[in-house]
């Protein structure tokens, strides 16, 4: 415990933390300025996994109960150490040789070929429909949201969302769009509804793709909007529009030339494409350990500097390049509420191990958004440098002249069925 006490006085500066060893005995940390929070270690073992390999093992512990949070609750916890290390990386014993290791291998804990994207993706999306509609919203918008007011509710600002990344397609009628990584077919619907052009949706989520295709029938769009279980290497088409949202992620470094090699043979001459996805701050770097291993297998969040060149090495021109900031975390935040909210529920279809696995992640997340930098970027892509206006006004006056749509054949109505 030595060492443990030597990392937790050199991490927790601000604050006030208490740590009860295994012993029962108290020690405190920081400099006794509020939040007062406490946390029981239970055993020797999960105090030494914690000293060694922090990534892993506080989320591990957490999870099994030998790591309880006495006074406060453990956003309290995980928010008083994001403040404190902020986006200098915590140095613990084994930090220098577990980092190396861990971003020698991340070529090879993220290569995804078509096989093992399949089996990634099911291991997250192809959870309990149940799950889902107790802390999304009602059409299953699983990524970033466009909160442009503190008071937005989950469905408002992801009806927001929807409608900007459609203002950076400029949509005609009668145009034809790819959705690579499509979800429960959300934002096909949306953008077939609100550009009178066709959609062809990618999905690797057997799940995903039923309640798609059920939702297409129940909308009567069956003549403009198809969903496939494919991968996107797979694609042949050619299309005015390509979209991908909370997608690029499941990528992995080593096939971003693959993937923009694709989207550049399936744009069309005058097309325009939109990228949107997780970012980091700091360089090229891992996945979090403990989110590979429980929530995330195969992903990785890049650099603007690792998806650049690739996008360069394709022969495709960024016309325009945003960055979401706290939106993600409002996004968290609103989603972890709801996600308490109907913690019972949850709790019932798998069990309470399960609830804490999956808060530990809502709050990691967010406050990974919050105190370390983590952005989202919205890369918008075209083969000419013509192909988007020469001011971003275009975006503003598209969103002024599309009030918020309904959420076409919402997917709670449907899941059921699938």
């Amino acid at each position: 415990m030595a060492l443990l006490d030597k990392l937790l006085k050199k991490t927790i500066r601000h604050g006030s933390l208490t740590v009860i060893d295994p012993k029962g005995y108290p020690t405190a940390y920081g400099d006794g300025s509020a939040p007062h929070i406490a946390v029981r270690i239970h055993t020797t073992q999960a105090a030494l996994k914690i000293l060694f390999d922090p990534q892993m093992a506080v989320g591990e512990a957490y999870m099994e109960g030998t790591l309880t949070v006495e006074t406060g609750t453990i956003y309290d916890v995980v928010d008083l150490v994001f403040r404190n290390i902020g986006l200098t990386p915590l140095k613990y014993p084994l930090s220098g040789v577990t980092e190396r290791l861990r971003t020698t291998f991340r070529r090879l804990a993220q290569f995804n070929p078509a096989g093992r994207s399949r089996k990634n993706v099911a291991h997250h999306y192809d959870l309990s429909d149940t799950l889902y509609d107790l802390f999304l919203d009602a059409d299953r918008q699983y990524s970033c949201a466009y909160v442009m007011d503190p008071s937005d509710t989950i469905e408002t600002a992801q009806a927001q969302k929807k409608r900007h990344l459609a203002a950076k397609l400029l949509l005609k009628p009668g145009q034809s769009i790819l959705d690579i990584g499509s979800g429960w077919g959300g934002l096909g619907l949306y953008l077939a509804e609100t550009g009178s052009g066709s959609v062809t949706g990618l999905t690797l989520s057997t799940e995903q793709l039923k309640v798609s295709q059920k939702r297409v029938a129940a909308a009567g769009l069956s003549d403009r909007v198809r969903f496939k279980l494919q991968d996107y290497r797979a694609e042949k088409g050619l299309y005015d529009r390509i979209i991908s949202v909370g997608m690029f992620e499941h990528v992995g470094i080593t096939h971003y030339d693959d993937y923009f090699k694709m989207v550049a043979r399936c744009l069309k001459e005058d097309g325009v494409a939109l990228i949107h996805a997780i970012g980091r701050p700091d360089g090229p770097g891992h996945t979090n350990p403990w989110i590979t291993k429980y929530i995330f297998p195969g992903g990785y969040c890049p650099s603007l500097s690792e998806v650049i060149p690739a996008i360069e090495r394709a022969g495709l021109i960024i016309t325009d390049i945003e960055i979401l900031r706290l939106h993600y975390a409002e996004t968290l935040r609103l989603w972890r509420e709801r996600f308490e909210q109907n913690r019972a529920k949850i709790r019932a279809l798998y069990d309470e191990r399960f609830c804490r696995m999956w808060e530990f992640y809502l709050i990691t997340s967010e406050l990974s958004f919050r105190h370390q930098g983590q952005m989202v970027f919205q890369i918008q892509l075209a083969k000419r440098g013509d192909a988007v206006p020469i001011t971003r006004d275009y975006i503003t006056a598209f969103e002024q002249a599309h009030p918020l749509a309904p959420i076409v054949a919402p997917v709670t109505d449907y899941s059921r069925a699938a």
